[in-house]
């Protein structure tokens, strides 16, 4: 399986890396920072407990378990809407307004995850990010054709999700019922390359003290016997809040950024195992 959605930090160019290096055997698979989801579609496990602080993004994760034929049915009439209009920024701004009139108003429809999916899909990079308000302010790709989903690859994440359990909740709080022998695959977001600044994809952000807790639960599982891997940036701060664990660093292409110089950075792979 696929992620259904393009994801900023995405973990899919790792994949065989982070696969070689998952334990051998472990017992529930948990992830607090879902976001696409490429290594959980990958592995499958059979036992899976997985969340997100991003409410509309767990939302559609839910619709697409639990309501998968009503969701096409709207990602259909999107796409021809879409692919029939004749000035294609305009009617993807109209969307952007609708999805963020309905995020204020009925957060928890099916048109919202809908929406996500159609703004993932057509918006700059795939990225996700929101002002001060929480409104999505990312604009179009100009793409004049879209392909919003994959039906059977869609059908098989449904059927998979649903023996899933699926939290929208912060990360301390996902893995809370972790236990020796379980595993945790923490793909964190972004510290910053420099000190100054944090990224985030929601509007409460993730700033230096949520990084801190993070390093916290980490060493905390350690000592219950849980497995856990970590991906960040290979940053100085990073590499102070897991000095004592295992720490490989791999090169990856950062497409998102519009400096074709500054798409080749490094990222680092850390377990305590």
């Amino acid at each position: 399986m696929k992620p259904f959605i393009k994801w900023v930090g995405g973990k899919r160019q790792l994949l065989p890396t982070i696969k070689d290096m998952i334990p051998k055997s472990f017992d529930t698979y948990y992830e607090p920072f879902l976001g696409g989801g490429a290594l959980l579609l990958e592995i499958a496990p059979d036992q899976a407990v997985v969340g997100d602080a991003n409410t509309n993004l767990i939302n559609t994760y839910k619709a697409i378990q639990n309501n998968k034929e009503s969701l096409k049915v709207l990602l259909n009439e999107y796409t021809e809407k879409h692919e029939s209009a004749t000035d294609k920024k305009e009617f993807y701004n109209e969307m952007r307004r609708k999805y963020n009139d309905a995020i204020q108003n009925s957060p928890n429809s099916l048109e919202v995850c809908s929406l996500f999916i159609y703004l993932n899909k057509t918006c700059f990079n795939g990225l996700y990010r929101v002002n001060s308000k929480g409104l999505f302010n990312v604009p179009f790709n100009n793409r004049e054709k879209i392909n919003l989903y994959d039906n059977s690859n869609l059908d098989d994440i449904a059927e998979y999700l649903s023996h899933v359990v699926i939290l929208n909740e912060d990360f301390e709080e996902t893995c809370k019922t972790a236990k020796k022998g379980d595993f945790v695959f923490f793909d964190s977001p972004y510290a910053p390359l420099k000190p100054e600044s944090f990224e985030a994809y929601t509007k409460e952000g993730f700033p230096l003290n949520d990084h801190k807790r993070l390093a916290m639960v980490f060493h905390e599982l350690t000592k219950k016997g849980v497995f856990c891997m970590l991906t960040n940036h290979n940053t100085d701060l990073i590499l102070e809040l897991y000095y004592d664990c295992n720490i490989k660093i791999v090169p990856v292409k950062r497409m998102i950024n519009s400096d074709a110089s500054k798409r080749t950075g490094e990222e680092v792979i850390i377990t305590n195992y």
